[in-house]
């Protein structure tokens, strides 16, 4: 049965409209108007258009952040997905991990982006929950108390290479260079950080969760369903995704079914700035990144797992 880990008010988040504005070198970023709460930020989220994909001046209802997670399991490397039933889409997706900015961390969005990697994404051992860490930065523990989180040993953040070009908030340029886009279906900016994910030696027999708040009853209550981890992992070879979904249980990878799976729009084509799609088919993504779909073959019970062809 899904345990509840965490009950928060909802009306206890606020954020800013921005002022975006583009060219070919670069995009730069500023708040607008007076903070909105989750309500007035969803109803400005409509679609808008936009003509020219490289220099515009546009107003959006919000800024995102999500998080391209590289996690390093045992020589191998893997991006982390996470399942999510997006009510405001009507739609089931795998997305990376992301959330809203609040209007006090539109400054620093990165603060957002790994904080909802420690809401999001759990590591489990048979000693407990781990923690993390990005550089000297503790990372929240944000279910202390429902969950054993191990003191002794902990979890690396570490940023990867950024995009080419810049982006700014204000005049402030954002040093580790997420990459930018404009979403024209919900009028948002987004911002997506690459970060890598370093396990401790100790940590062993590994079990990944996803943890998404759902809002019931006025309030955003966070669950975790032990039946179903929604957390996915995709192999890359040579840094390159191959043409499968995983999943990691006790230290054990299994291969996970991809019928009828769709990805979020960060995965989608990119065209300038400006992404058009709300989300795009699993195998539609493969044929965009020339990978071959997989042959179908048993379940593997081992951890080792052949992942690219």
């Amino acid at each position: 049965m899904p345990r509840i880990l965490v009950r928060k008010d909802p009306s206890s988040f606020q954020t800013l409209a921005l002022s975006v504005e583009a060219t070919p070198n670069g995009l730069s970023y500023q708040s607008l108007g007076r903070p909105l709460n989750f309500s007035q930020m969803l109803e400005r989220r409509q679609p808008l258009a936009i003509a020219n994909s490289e220099c515009f001046t546009v107003e959006l209802a919000n800024l995102g952040v999500s998080v391209r997670l590289t996690l390093s399991w045992q020589g191998r490397d893997y991006w982390v997905l996470v399942r999510q039933r997006r009510k405001d889409r009507g739609d089931v997706v795998l997305k990376l991990i992301s959330g809203y900015v609040p209007a006090h961390e539109l400054n620093l969005p990165l603060l957002t982006a790994i904080q909802e990697v420690a809401e999001e994404c759990l590591l489990e051992t048979p000693h407990g929950w781990l923690g993390g860490r990005f550089g000297d930065t503790w990372l929240p523990t944000p279910y202390q108390g429902p969950l054993h989180y191990r003191e002794a040993i902990s979890f690396s953040l570490s940023p990867l290479s950024g995009a080419a070009r810049p982006t700014r908030c204000g005049n402030l340029t954002l040093l580790e260079r997420p990459r930018a886009y404009v979403h024209l279906p919900t009028a948002s900016l987004q911002l997506v950080y690459d970060l890598r994910l370093e396990l401790p030696k100790e940590a062993k027999r590994l079990s990944l969760f996803h943890v998404d708040e759902r809002l019931e009853n006025g309030q955003l209550v966070a669950r975790l369903d032990r039946r179903r981890p929604d957390l996915y992992l995709i192999p890359l070879e040579q840094g390159r995704p191959c043409a499968e979904l995983l999943t990691l249980k006790k230290g054990n990878l299994q291969p996970a079914s991809s019928r009828g799976i769709w990805l979020a729009e960060s995965f989608a084509t990119q065209e300038g700035w400006l992404v058009r799609d709300e989300r795009i088919r699993w195998k539609d993504w493969l044929a965009q990144q020339h990978l071959p779909q997989p042959a179908r073959k048993k379940p593997q019970q081992s951890g080792a797992i052949s992942a690219c062809r």
